[in-house]
């Protein structure tokens, strides 16, 4: 049974000083799960049982979803030579081609496509901007489900957004129809006992929770506060990064020289058949 002192031991290392005394929180292993959460990049042989995948793609289509309209789909793949042409495309990433099960998840407008062609009906609003948003929006929460379902069944995840370095190629490799892009792809496993993870600190709560109005001005003094338990936390892990937090994340945004391709994601997006208008 998960305890109150479980609850605030995940809050102290999901927050480190910052984490809030909650001594009335609910004894809930659903809250315990979802503060446990953490990346997972080394993984056992085991493979991952069909049932825990289907369990996974069912909590995936629990998730909300925009009018119901349904504008995800997901690529599994467990074949080593498939993984390996897909780690080469994302960053030639090991975990890629070392996690049994490898999920590439889409924005897929192609469905709804093929529905509109079927009954001769008007879908002109697939060109819009709007609707690769509402796409990678509900994949993006249909995955999230899926993470925690994962989790819940003793497995661990990561996710790789390494699938937009190269989109086109992607979509070659998956054999993609038009009107479908990769968003994200996850590497879900067992993870192994000999190379644990641990829980990496985020942001203060009052640096993103913001009461009925925006406040930029408030948000200086938590950042800074964030940026000192990271440095903490980059010195336990033994971490090589591009200085503390706030330079490491903003070596990151420095321009187009490293988004490691993405910056012509325009591009490859009105190639398979986004963003006409």
């Amino acid at each position: 049974m998960t305890t109150q002192t479980d609850i605030n031991s995940l809050l102290q290392a999901r927050y480190g000083a910052d984490a809030p005394s909650l001594p009335d929180v609910a004894e809930d292993p659903a809250l315990a799960l979802l503060l446990s959460h953490r990346s997972v990049r080394a993984y056992t042989p085991q493979p991952v049982p069909a049932q825990a995948l289907e369990m996974m793609i069912a909590a995936a289509q629990s998730a909300s979803t925009s009018s119901n309209l349904q504008t995800w789909s997901v690529v599994a793949v467990e074949d080593p030579a498939a993984k390996e042409r897909l780690s080469r495309l994302g960053g030639d990433q090991r975990h890629i081609r070392e996690c049994p099960l490898y999920l590439v998840w889409l924005a897929d407008l192609a469905r709804l496509e093929a529905v509109g062609e079927r009954r001769n009906r008007p879908r002109d609003g697939l060109d819009y901007l709007e609707l690769l948003l509402v796409g990678a929006m509900d994949a993006a929460l249909a995955s999230q489900n899926a993470a925690v379902a994962a989790e819940a069944q003793g497995l661990g995840v990561v996710y790789i957004g390494g699938m937009r370095d190269r989109p086109e190629e992607v979509a070659a490799e998956l054999g993609l129809p038009p009107r479908t892009v990769a968003v994200f792809g996850m590497c879900v496993g067992y993870p192994d006992p000999a190379r644990p993870t641990s829980i990496k600190p985020r942001l203060p709560i009052d640096a993103v929770l913001h009461r009925e109005r925006y406040d930029t001005a408030a948000q200086g003094e938590p950042v800074d506060r964030y940026v000192a338990t990271m440095a903490d936390f980059y010195k336990s892990q033994q971490m090589k990064t591009n200085g503390d937090w706030a330079e490491h994340s903003l070596h990151r945004v420095r321009g187009p020289e490293a988004m490691r391709g993405r910056d012509r994601l325009a591009e490859a997006l009105k190639a398979r058949g986004f963003l006409a208008r």
